[in-house]
Formats: structure tokens, sequence, C-alpha cells
């Protein structure tokens, strides 16, 4: 493959607000991805982070520019680019493993293969013994890793996670995060990810996007240069957790400016 697996290429996205005035959730945004890299969108509320997932989901498309993914423009969802969201989205009356296979049965996969390879995804999230309980049955945290196991088992090239763990507590939470890095390091998928945690963002990101809202723009591209596994108490954790926190400030710090540069306007 030649060229980014990702480009976002001067995306700008506008919602018409309920008295129909426009309202710019993203300003030509661009911002490339390579295959197998993990990247963390970070910024405020209402920055446009969601709305970047969803239009590489095939939710959405474009107001102006494109959202190519391998080359191509996006048509819709496919099977290629897997989604978590923070809500489980798990059907309350399947299975753990029924759910897991959901995206298998819509690609007309046998039953068996379905199975077999259900719990294997399963398997990888450490959950194989819960293959028949019914998401009630489950924590939160089990809940999110089926959803997880769900995504991957279709195999895709990307999976797209939209503040996935922030319905958890603390511990579950770093929980899940280690297991999402073994997943990443074990699958070479690439993962686009959403979060308003800075721990969150250096302790699994190779590259990570800060945001400015009003409109949602990319206001830096930083890189994390710190070997795996990352160590929360070092002291080159904390200089990376400074940096990007100075990074959030500055593009909070841009924001107020570009709305006073309106309204004078």
């Amino acid at each position: 493959m030649s060229g980014p697996l990702i480009d976002f290429d001067r995306v700008s996205q506008i919602y018409a607000s309920r008295d129909g005035s426009p309202v710019w959730a993203l300003s030509d945004v661009s911002l490339r991805v390579e295959a197998g890299e993990f990247v963390c969108l970070i910024g405020p509320s209402g920055c446009g982070k969601s709305t970047l997932i969803h239009l590489l989901a095939g939710f959405l498309k474009p107001t102006s520019g494109a959202v190519r993914f391998r080359g191509r423009p996006l048509d819709g969802p496919g099977p290629d680019r897997g989604v978590v969201f923070q809500e489980y989205a798990l059907f309350a009356w399947m299975t753990a493993r029924q759910n897991v296979e959901f995206g298998l049965r819509m690609q007309r996969v046998s039953a068996p293969v379905r199975r077999r390879r259900a719990l294997e995804a399963l398997d990888r999230v450490g959950l194989r013994h819960a293959a028949d309980r019914y998401p009630h049955e489950l924590s939160g945290g089990m809940r999110q890793r089926v959803a997880v196991a769900r995504a991957l088992v279709v195999e895709p090239e990307v999976v797209l996670m939209d503040e996935p763990f922030a319905a958890v507590d603390a511990m579950t939470r770093t929980n899940l995060q280690e297991d999402l890095l073994r997943l990443w390091r074990e699958t070479g998928v690439s993962v686009l990810f959403v979060t308003h945690n800075i721990d969150e963002a250096v302790f699994l990101a190779q590259r990570v996007v800060v945001m400015g809202a009003g409109p949602g723009v990319i206001r830096e591209d930083l890189a994390v240069d710190l070997p795996y596994p990352r160590d929360r108490g070092s002291a080159e954790f904390g200089r990376e957790y400074a940096r990007i926190a100075a990074a959030l400030a500055r593009g909070s710090r841009g924001a107020e400016q570009s709305d006073g540069e309106r309204r004078a306007a």
C-alpha cells in the first residue's frame, strides 16, 4: 500500500442547529494515520473528536474535503473499520458469544466458523469463560471487553474507539488500557482513540493529536517517544504529560482568541 491508511484531507463538517443556523463541528482538518499506528485524539468537549470517528466509520459524509481509507473515498461503514463506543452497545438479548458473532453473521460466515472465531476473540480478551452470559450478568469492564472482542473478530484494519473506558472505575480502566495495548501489539491493527484524559493518551499513544474547539481544528500533532510498557511513575512519563497539558492549554487560548475574533467581526 502506498500512502497512509487513513487520510482526512481538509475536512470540514457543519451541522444545523435547532434554529437552522450552521454549527461548525470541524474546520479544514487534515490528518494522516499510517498502518499499525496508535493515535489518540484529545481536546475539550465540542472540538470534533467524535465527529472524526463517525466520519471514518462511514456514519457521516463530510460537508467539504475528503476522508480516504487506503487511498479511496469512503462510501459507508465497512468491516475494515471496527468501532467501540463509550456505551457498550451490546444487544441485551444476546449472550457475549452471540454479540461477538454478530458482525460475522452479517458477513454470512457459517455458524461453526462464527462460533470458533467468537470464542477465540473472547479468549483473547480473557472472557471465554463468560461466553454464555448475558450483558446484564457482566461488569462494566467485562461488557467493554466483549465490545472490543466484537470489533476485533472481523479482523479490521483499524479500530475506532470513542472514549471507550470513560464509564468504568479507575482500576478497571487501567486494566483495559493494558489489555488494549497487548491486543494492538499482537494484531498489528491501527487504533484511533478518543479521550479527554492526558494520562491515558500518554500511556497508550505513539502520537497525540491535540484538538481545539470553536470550530474543531487540530492544534498540535505530538509524537510520544516512550518505549512500551510505559511507567506512569517515571520522570519521562511526567515530562510527556506536561508537554501535552501545555499543548491543550495553548489550544484553549487559541480557541478563546478565535471566538473573540468572530465576535469582533
